[in-house]
């Protein structure tokens, strides 16, 4: 079997590789990236990608089509990756998020790859009040990074066949250590703050709701993708993928950070403009279609893993808001020093 991971130098890849090593070990891994955030290490024992066979560094809208030869799974991470960056970055979220994606899922067809995994998201219900949704509930996606994933969707969906099956996982909000972490999410945030300062600063009113997935569950969700066929599911499902347990409210997620890690103090700006990003998600239909890929991290082991691995990082910084564990700072420091032009690519590099 031969496995690509777009994007597989960011947050996600690494614990991903690592899941699909145990499941595939004699699988060819391959990835994907552009390497924004290759040198973004935290902790990590091993260059990540020494686990895996090729890496190759390119732009998700370079891929050319002999990359896909002998594919049979393609997971597709690259993105721009969250509502801060999008919305900087607009223009640039369609051209990555969408117009690429498409591209890619018709090359794949094309190329005889039998299963596309499209790393979606449950930010495309927006603002849902009256219970949790399912997947036939209305889409009411609030920002660029949500309508890139509600697109990419709809137009993916056309190119499913028995042949080529498609699988969109409506992740919940990621958390969780990783090799290459980011604090640019809401519980990792908490947790950085709780080390660096004793303090969680709320930016909201602490109210909205948001379902979260542990980066270790994202990866068994995307091992039951690869392993997923034609009667589990169809040609084509979009499914939530987390668990209903993991629907919190933002000031609930601080005060179990704040039970987890000691004198921890919480505030919550009271003055906040209400921040309109709230869901409840329902993921009966994961269940169903998953049963032995149930999400297995629960609240407080995912506080104590970031605790840990921040510890062992000598994490102090108060200021961590402005660092380049933030994804919109990584890249803002690559735009200010010359490195990357309007459009997010590489100076230095020549296209062919």
């Amino acid at each position: 079997m031969k496995i690509l991971i777009t994007g597989n130098m960011g947050y996600i890849g690494p614990n991903l590789v690592k899941r699909l090593r145990k499941t595939y070990p004699s699988a060819v891994i391959m990835g994907v990236d552009t390497g924004f955030f290759s040198s973004c290490l935290t902790g990590a024992d091993i260059l990540p990608e020494c686990l895996i066979d090729v890496q190759h560094i390119v732009d998700i809208r370079d891929v050319e089509p002999e990359l896909l030869n002998g594919v049979n799974a393609i997971i597709h991470l690259a993105a721009i990756s969250n509502d801060p960056m999008g919305n900087t970055y607009e223009d640039v979220t369609r051209q990555i998020n969408y117009n690429s994606s498409v591209k890619l899922a018709r090359m794949a067809k094309q190329a005889g790859v039998e299963k596309f995994i499209f790393a979606s998201s449950c930010s495309v219900y927006g603002c849902a009040e009256g219970g949790p949704r399912n997947e036939k509930a209305t889409l009411n996606p609030l920002t660029a990074y949500a309508k890139s994933k509600v697109d990419t969707e709809k137009e993916i969906e056309y190119l499913a066949s028995k042949e080529f099956l498609v699988t969109c996982l409506r992740f919940s909000t990621a958390c969780g250590m990783s090799d290459r972490l980011r604090l640019d999410l809401v519980l990792n945030d908490f947790v950085a703050g709780a080390i660096a300062s004793q303090e969680i600063s709320i930016l909201s009113d602490g109210t909205p709701w948001r379902p979260l997935i542990h980066v270790d569950d994202m990866a068994l969700a995307m091992d039951w993708a690869v392993g997923r066929v034609f009667s589990n599911g169809g040609a084509f499902v979009a499914v939530n993928t987390g668990s209903d347990g993991w629907n919190y409210q933002v000031r609930d997620l601080a005060e179990a950070v704040a039970r987890v890690i000691p004198n921890t103090r919480v505030s919550i700006n009271k003055d906040a403009q209400s921040d309109k990003r709230s869901y409840q998600v329902d993921f009966a239909l994961y269940r169903e279609l998953a049963p032995q890929h149930q999400p297995r991290v629960d609240l407080d082991s995912a506080i104590t893993g970031l605790r840990d691995g921040l510890l062992t990082m000598n994490f102090s910084d108060n200021n961590f808001r402005n660092s380049t564990l933030m994804r919109l700072k990584m890249i803002a420091s690559y735009r200010e020093n010359g490195m990357l032009n309007d459009e997010l690519r590489w100076k230095f590099r020549a296209r062919h």
